[in-house]
Formats: structure tokens, C-alpha cells, sequence
């Protein structure tokens, strides 16, 4: 038996990603479909965000709406192991969109948000525009 990671990451397609890197105040974002496959475990989380993301994108924007609702959840784990993916990838991941009724539901997503938006690697933002904005303020700190 080997010591093999379980994980794995998609392999890099030959195309060009199906979903844009846009710049945004010099930093390279994959910009995520609403449309794409949902995130509903930790390989979702390799073959759709991460090994997109070597195309050559350091912030990956990802809609509230692709991930499973347990993301939200903070008792499923399902976030930190997302996020500790990123961190381990040495990505930044910001979640897109609108997660008004997760934050109603729940008394620890309140402070993760809050604690996550004071940081440097894991934001939650209404909008692209938000995200060019904390983007284009962070690179002229």
C-alpha cells in the first residue's frame, strides 16, 4: 500500500478554461458560471474551483448558489475543508452572491462571515463589482 493522497486534482484541460480569468486591479480571478456544476463535496471542490484555477487565476469567485447547502452549514465541516483546500492551494476563495437566509439560519455563519471578510483569504461579497472594489482597495494598501 502507498502513501498516495486521496485527493486529486483535474487534470489541466487543453482548451482554454470554459470559464474566464478576468483582471481585476492586476490580479488574475476565475470567474465562476451560476450555471456550472454544483459544489457538493470535496472532489467538486478540485476538479471545478481548483484545477480550473492553475490556469493561472490566484482568486477564485465562486456564486453562493453552486455550493451545497451543508457549505453553509457549518456543522457539516463542509467549509472548512473548502477553504482549507484553497489555503492549501494557495488560492483565495471569495463567495459570490446574496446568503441572507444561510446567515438567518445560523448563529456561527454571522462571525465566520465577519471574521472571513477581515481577512486576506476567504471573502463573502454581494457582486463582481464588490469584489473589484475590495480587489483594486487591497492592492493599493
Amino acid at each position: 500500500m502507498t502513501d498516495q493522497p486521496t485527493d486529486r486534482v483535474a487534470d489541466q484541460p487543453t482548451e482554454p478554461a470554459s470559464e474566464p480569468i478576468l483582471d481585476h486591479s492586476g490580479v488574475p480571478v476565475l470567474v465562476c458560471d451560476p450555471a456550472g456544476p454544483p459544489i457538493a463535496g470535496p472532489q467538486d471542490v478540485l476538479d471545478h474551483l481548483v484545477g480550473p484555477a492553475f490556469q493561472g487565476a490566484e482568486v477564485v469567485a465562486v456564486p453562493a448558489g453552486r455550493l451545497d447547502g451543508s457549505f453553509f452549514d457549518l456543522s457539516s465541516g463542509f467549509a472548512g475543508e473548502v477553504m482549507q483546500k484553497f489555503v492549501n492551494y494557495h488560492l483565495h476563495l471569495v463567495v459570490v452572491g446574496d446568503i441572507t437566509h444561510h446567515l438567518a439560519a445560523s448563529k456561527a455563519l454571522p462571525d465566520l462571515v465577519r471574521e472571513s471578510n477581515e481577512g486576506r483569504h476567504v471573502w463573502f461579497v454581494s457582486d463582481l463589482v464588490e469584489l473589484a472594489d475590495r480587489l483594486a482597495r487591497t492592492r493599493g494598501a
